[in-house]
C-alpha cells in the first residue's frame, strides 16, 4: 500500500473522528492527521510507545481502549488494513463530557432522578431505603428525610416476610405492574402503579429499586365517567349483567360506615385496572358481592364472570374443573375445557382459595405466573386471558405460617388486595342493616311488625356477629316471621332458640340493671362477662388462641387484643 493510499484512507476515516495515526507492524508512525485536535505533537518514523504506554493493548481489529493525555480523555478504536503488510489505524475520539469526579457524577445522577415525573425508591440488601425521589414523595405523601435509612416494613408498617423488595433481592426476578397503596394521607390510601427490579453487579444483586407512576387523576376521571354512564344507563346495564353471570353491582352494596365507603372507593379504583386481586374477609362479609361488582365496574363487564367455590369440590375433581381435560387422561375423561378457558377475557372468581390443597396450589401458581394453562392429560398450552379474583375467609399471614397457603401463591394472587372488615367493627352498619332488613322483609313477607325493644337492640349491637351480614339478615327474617302481629315490640323472646342462648347473657345484664338497680355501669358488667367467656373458652382449647378465636367468632388479632385488655395469662404448669 502506498503512502498516498494510506493518506486517502486516513482522510476518509478522519471525517468521522477527532484524530488518526497510522502505524506499521512495528508500531512506528507512518502517517497522522491530528493537528489542532490532540494535546501533543507526533513525528513520522517515531514509535507510538514514545507518546503513551502500550500495556494491555493488543492492537486487534475493532479493539477500543481509553486514553488520558494532558487532562483530556479519548476513546481510541483500532482498525486494521492488510494488503502486502498490515497497517494499524488508531482512531481518536474525544470524551468531551466525561465527569471524571465520581462525586460530580453522583450529584448529577441524583438531580436527574429528582427531576423525573416517575417515583423512584431503592433499597439495599438489608431492606433499608437508600433512595427516595421527589416524585415518590408527592405520590405517597412522605418525606425522604424521615425515611432514608429506615427499613421498608417499618416505614409502611407491614410484616418483613411480605416485602416485595426482599423477595426480588432473594430471587432476582422483577415484579411487574403492581397497583397498591402503601401509604395513606388523612385516611385516604395513595395508590400507585409500580414495578420492582433488581440491580446486579459482577453477578450479585446489590440493590432493588421500584419505579412508580401516579394514575390518580386519570383514575378519578375514569371513575367519574364510568359512574355517570352507569347512573344514566342502569336499565341497559342490568341487561348486560344478567348475561355475564352476575347479579350484583356496587349499587347493591349497602351500608354507611366510613370503612365501607372507603372500601368501595378502593374496589372501584382497582376494578378499572386489569389486575389479579385477593379479597380477604370473614364468612358473610360479602366477598363475592364485591367480586361481581368489581367485574361489572371494569372494562370486562360484557365478558363472562365465572365463580367456583374451592371448598365445595373434591380435590380429585378441582384440578380438572379449573384446567380442563382431554379424552383418555383417566378413566371416563372427556374433552372438556376448564374454567380458566371458559372465562375467556372475563373474570374467574376463586372463592375460599385457602381451602385449595397445597399440591394444587403449586399448579395454580404456575398458571398465574406463566399465564398459560394445560389441560389434564394434554401437552398443548392455552393462553390465560381472564383476570383472577380470589377470596379468602382467613388471615393469609396465619395461613402461610401454618403452611396452609404457599407464600409464592400469595404473591401471585395478591397483586392487589382488599380487606373487608367484619360487621362487629362497623357499628354504624349494624344499625343500618337492622333497619334495612326490617323494612325489606316486611315488604317481602307482606307483614307489618313493631319496633325492636331497647334491650334486644342493645344486645344485637353488642353481639360479635361471627356470621356477619348474612347472619344478621337471617336473624331479622326469622324475627319478622316469629313475632305476632299484635305484639307491642319485638323482644328477646321472639328470637330463634339458637340465638336466644347466645344473647341471653346480654339480655340478663340489661334485665338485672333495670330490675335490681345495680349501681355498676353496664359497660363494667359486660366487661366482666366478656372476660369470663374468653377465659373459659381459652381453657377449653388449652389456650390455643386460633381455636379459641374460631369458637368465639372473632379474629385472632381481636382475641389477642382482648386477652391483653383483660390481663389474662396462660397458667404455668
Amino acid at each position: 500500500m502506498s503512502n498516498l493510499s494510506v493518506s486517502l484512507i486516513g482522510s476518509f476515516i478522519r471525517s468521522f473522528v477527532n484524530g488518526i495515526i497510522v502505524l506499521d507492524e512495528q508500531h512506528k508512525i507512518l502517517w497522522h492527521d491530528i493537528e489542532g485536535e490532540m494535546p501533543f505533537e507526533v513525528s513520522v518514523g517515531t514509535s507510538i510507545s514514545s507518546y503513551f504506554s502500550l500495556d494491555n493493548i493488543s492492537f486487534s481489529n475493532n479493539e477500543t481502549f481509553p486514553l488520558s493525555l494532558n487532562g483530556k480523555r479519548f476513546s481510541v478504536e483500532v482498525k486494521l488494513f492488510s494488503l502486502e503488510t498490515t497497517y494499524i489505524f488508531l482512531c481518536f475520539k474525544e470524551w468531551k463530557t466525561n465527569l471524571v469526579d465520581l462525586e460530580e457524577r453522583l450529584y448529577c445522577l441524583e438531580r436527574i432522578i429528582d427531576s423525573l415525573d416517575e417515583g423512584v425508591m431503592m433499597s439495599n440488601s438489608e431492606g433499608e431505603i437508600i433512595l427516595y425521589n421527589e416524585a415518590q414523595e408527592k405520590m405517597e405523601g412522605l418525606n425522604s428525610q424521615d425515611i432514608i435509612g429506615k427499613h421498608l416494613w417499618s416505614v409502611y408498617n407491614y410484616n418483613p416476610q411480605y416485602s416485595e423488595h426482599r423477595h426480588t433481592f432473594k430471587t432476582g426476578k422483577p415484579i411487574y405492574s403492581r397497583y397498591r397503596a402503601h401509604s395513606t394521607i388523612n385516611g385516604v390510601p395513595k395508590y400507585v402503579n409500580y414495578s420492582t427490579f433488581p440491580i446486579q453487579k459482577d453477578g450479585h444483586i446489590i440493590s432493588v429499586f421500584s419505579l412508580s407512576t401516579n394514575e390518580s387523576k386519570l383514575k378519578d376521571r375514569l371513575h367519574q365517567t364510568i359512574e355517570s354512564k352507569r347512573q344514566a344507563n342502569v336499565t341497559a346495564q342490568e341487561k348486560v349483567y344478567a348475561k355475564n353471570g352476575t347479579i350484583y353491582t356496587f349499587k347493591d352494596i349497602k351500608g354507611k360506615s366510613h370503612a365501607l365507603l372507603n372500601l368501595m372507593r378502593e374496589a372501584q379504583n382497582i376494578a378499572i385496572h386489569n389486575t389479579d386481586t385477593l379479597i380477604v374477609g370473614e364468612t358473610g362479609t360479602g366477598k363475592e358481592l364485591f367480586a361481581q361488582s368489581m367485574h361489572n365496574h371494569s372494562k370486562r363487564a360484557d365478558k363472562p364472570f365465572v365463580a367456583i367455590n374451592c371448598a365445595a369440590i373434591p380435590e380429585n375433581l378441582l384440578e380438572s374443573t379449573l384446567f380442563g381435560t382431554v379424552k383418555g387422561a383417566y378413566t371416563g375423561a372427556t374433552d372438556q375445557i376448564g374454567l380458566f378457558e371458559y372465562a375467556q377475557d372475563g373474570t374467574l372468581f376463586l372463592d375460599e382459595i385457602n381451602s385449595m390443597p397445597m399440591t394444587l396450589q403449586s399448579k395454580l401458581m404456575r398458571v398465574l405466573q406463566e399465564r398459560f394453562v394445560r389441560r389434564v392429560g394434554s401437552n398443548e398450552m392455552t393462553s390465560v386471558k381472564c383476570t383472577v379474583i380470589s377470596a379468602c375467609n382467613e388471615d393469609p399471614e396465619l395461613l402461610i405460617i401454618e403452611n396452609k397457603m404457599r407464600l409464592d401463591l400469595f404473591y401471585r394472587i395478591a397483586h392487589t388486595s382488599l380487606y373487608i372488615p367484619p360487621l362487629r367493627e362497623r357499628t354504624e352498619d349494624v344499625h343500618f342493616f337492622i333497619n334495612y332488613f326490617l323494612t325489606y322483609y316486611q315488604t317481602k313477607l307482606s307483614k307489618k311488625v313493631p319496633e325492636l325493644s331497647d334491650i334486644l337492640q342493645k344486645s344485637l349491637l353488642q353481639y360479635p356477629w361471627p356470621g356477619n351480614i348474612r347472619e344478621l339478615e337471617h336473624l331479622i327474617e326469622n324475627l319478622i316471621i316469629r313475632v305476632p302481629e299484635n305484639a307491642e315490640e319485638i323482644d328477646v323472646d321472639h328470637l330463634p332458640s339458637y340465638m336466644r342462648t347466645k344473647l341471653i347473657p346480654l339480655y340478663a345484664i340489661e334485665s338485672s340493671q333495670q330490675s335490681e338497680a345495680i349501681q355498676r355501669p353496664l359497660k363494667k358488667i359486660f366487661n366482666n362477662t366478656e372476660k369470663q367467656l374468653i377465659e373459659s373458652t381459652l381453657k377449653l382449647v388449652n389456650w390455643n388462641v386460633s381455636q379459641a378465636a374460631k369458637k368465639l367468632g372473632i379474629t385472632r388479632q381481636s382475641l389477642q387484643y382482648h386477652i391483653k385488655k383483660h390481663e389474662l395469662e396462660k397458667p404455668t404448669i
